[in-house]
This record gives C-alpha cells, sequence and structure tokens, in this order.
C-alpha cells in the first residue's frame, strides 16, 4: 500500500458513493483487465457492440484465447442484452455513453436483466463519471475509470480504477492487483487527486461547452448526423435525460462528404487538438476510423454504424465562442 494511493481509493469510492476503498491501477486497460480475472475459462461476457477499441480488442485479441466467451450486442436496446445471456454467462459490460457513437444503455433495465439471470454488471463509467452518472445507483456491481481521462482531466497522467460495493468482490480485485502488479506509483495517484479537486467544475463546462458545440454542428449545411445523448434527436435521449444528471463532453459527428474531407477537418482545426485522448481541459478532435478504433476490423465498424467519416471531439473548457469559430473555419476550407 501507499498513503497517497489509499486517499485516492477514498476518493474515488465517495464520489462513486461506495463504502469500501476503490481498488487502483496503473491504466485503464489493466482496471478493466483486472475486471475480466475475476472469470474463468468457459465463461461468457455480453458486452456492447460499440465499446472503446482498446476494450474491443483487450476482449477479442487477448482473452478469447484463454477460454473467454464473448458476444456483443446494441445495448441501447435491452432486449438484445437479454436475448445474449446464455447458462454460463457471468458478466454484463456496458459502455454509457459508449465511445465513440455515444450510445445509452438504460442501465435500470439492463441491470434488472443481471439481476435475474444472476450476473454481474460492469459500467465504464469514464466517459459520463460521477458528476453525470451514478450507475451504483441504477444496479451496478462494478464501476470502472480511466482516470486518464475526465478523472486526472490534465492529459499529464495514467490511470484506472474499480469500484464495488460488495466487500468479498474487492479482496478478490485487490488480490489481482497484488498479483499482476498493474499497481499506480505514488506520484500518478497525486496527480489524479489533484485533478479531482476541480472535476465538478471542469465537468460543468466540459457540458456545458458540448451542448453548445453539438446545437451548433446540428444546424450546419456541411454536417451529416450528429451524435450527442443531450440532443432530442439522439434515439435514447429520453434514458439520457433519466439517468444522467448532464450530457458529457463528448461529440462526435459525420461531416457531408468523402473521408478526406473528414480527414482534412481535423488537420485544419487550430483550437482542437489533433489527438487520441480525452476528458482534458483542452478541446481534442480525432477520427475513430484511423485513430482510436484503427485496430478495430473495418467489417465490424461498418457493422455498428461506425463510419469512416466519423469525427469524435473531447469538448474542453476553453471559450464556446472560440470553440465554435475554429470549426467553423475549418469547415469553411474543406467546402
Amino acid at each position: 500500500g501507499n498513503p497517497t494511493r489509499d486517499a485516492l481509493q477514498g476518493a474515488l469510492a465517495t464520489l462513486e458513493g461506495s463504502q469500501i476503498p476503490a481498488v487502483c491501477f496503473a491504466s485503464g486497460m489493466a482496471a478493466i483487465d483486472s475486471v475480466l480475472r475475476l472469470l474463468s475459462s468457459g465463461d461468457h461476457v455480453v458486452a456492447g457492440d460499440d465499446l472503446y477499441g482498446g476494450t474491443y480488442r483487450l476482449f477479442t485479441k487477448i482473452l478469447q484465447r484463454f477460454g473467454l466467451e464473448f458476444t456483443f450486442v446494441d445495448m441501447s436496446n435491452p432486449i438484445n442484452v437479454e436475448k445474449a445471456i446464455q447458462d454460463n454467462t457471468k458478466l454484463i459490460w456496458a459502455e454509457t455513453p459508449t465511445n465513440p457513437l455515444l450510445k445509452i444503455a438504460d442501465l435500470g433495465a439492463i441491470s434488472a436483466l443481471a439481476k435475474s439471470a444472476g450476473v454481474w454488471l460492469a459500467v465504464d463509467n469514464t466517459f459520463a463519471t460521477p458528476y453525470v452518472q451514478r450507475p451504483f445507483e441504477h444496479g451496478a456491481d462494478f464501476v470502472i475509470h480511466s482516470t486518464t481521462k475526465y478523472c486526472g482531466g490534465h492529459s499529464d497522467v495514467v490511470g484506472g480504477a474499480v469500484i464495488v460495493q460488495d466487500q468479498e468482490l474487492s479482496d478478490r480485485l485487490c488480490f489481482v492487483q497484488n498479483s499482476v502488479g498493474a499497481v499506480p506509483g505514488p506520484w500518478d495517484c497525486f496527480l489524479t487527486l489533484r485533478g479531482l479537486k476541480t472535476l465538478h467544475l471542469r465537468m460543468e463546462r466540459h457540458c456545458h461547452n458540448a451542448a453548445g458545440i453539438a446545437a451548433f454542428l446540428e444546424e450546419h449545411e456541411q454536417v451529416e448526423r450528429v451524435l450527442y445523448p443531450g440532443l432530442e434527436s439522439h434515439t435514447n435521449h429520453e434514458v439520457a435525460k433519466r439517468q444522467m444528471l448532464a450530457f458529457g463532453g463528448m461529440v462526435s459527428f459525420e461531416l457531408k462528404g468523402s473521408l478526406e474531407q473528414a480527414r482534412q477537418l481535423c488537420m485544419e482545426t487550430k483550437v482542437f487538438a489533433l489527438a487520441e485522448s480525452l476528458g482534458g481541459v483542452e478541446s481534442l478532435i480525432e477520427q475513430p476510423a484511423t485513430m482510436t478504433h484503427a485496430s478495430v476490423d473495418p467489417e465490424v465498424r461498418r457493422s455498428i454504424g461506425l463510419a469512416d467519416g466519423l469525427l469524435r471531439l473531447s469538448v474542453g473548457v476553453e471559450s464556446l465562442k472560440d470553440l465554435q469559430g475554429d470549426l467553423e473555419q475549418a469547415m469553411a476550407k474543406v467546402k
């Protein structure tokens, strides 16, 4: 143990509404991997079809080789989850909002399915943060964070965390943490704790700016569609209103035109930096098909609706007027 790590684990647990300290890891992927290590060969997992590319790669390229089975479904409709549950299902893995299509899973409905089937529900709450969404209030068994993102908030630290409300589960996770050794150093924990002090201030601004950007893009003649849970046009807007306190700082959209025009737009922005990460105070733009989700098979990307021309924005805390102006000038150059 380490006192700085202990402080971070206590703070994250409090934010998510658990009395049991979080279990922190050296990265978000290490945190995700630790939850899956509670399963055994032959166990089955129902997961969302629109996952972070690194999670999908871990599940399909690594863990399947060790005998875990996965079924990927569109979790924006709980019926798809119900149909996928098998006799050997042990875990339902949900991201909400998803990355990068920003689909919303009805956690209450999925939790009811999990409990009736006697399986765990794990929720990756990285995109929402506890400021926006509290998965335990909707029946989750595990809450996972890549603390690299909004929790750290300054793009200068890598980390992950798993929070549970059951002491036995916590003990098992701590055993994995100690056995595998993916433990965060004290300085990384200090930087993440520093970030948590301003989480509420940053998230308020992220959400405000993202809503403004989404509304701006939805009215823009060069934009084909905008994906943001706060828009009434979003398929699961009503579910988002029910389970989220705000709608987050991530916006995805498709340009009218070619893949090359979408790529050019990424190169023309000045305030939005071209980079893969997210959740920092600075605004970022990226093209999932060639960046964060390049490891996902192109046929799989197409089957879930992840178009090559889709662009993902991590909307920062800068002036909304500056951000809108930056997108406007960039789009003028790709006409």
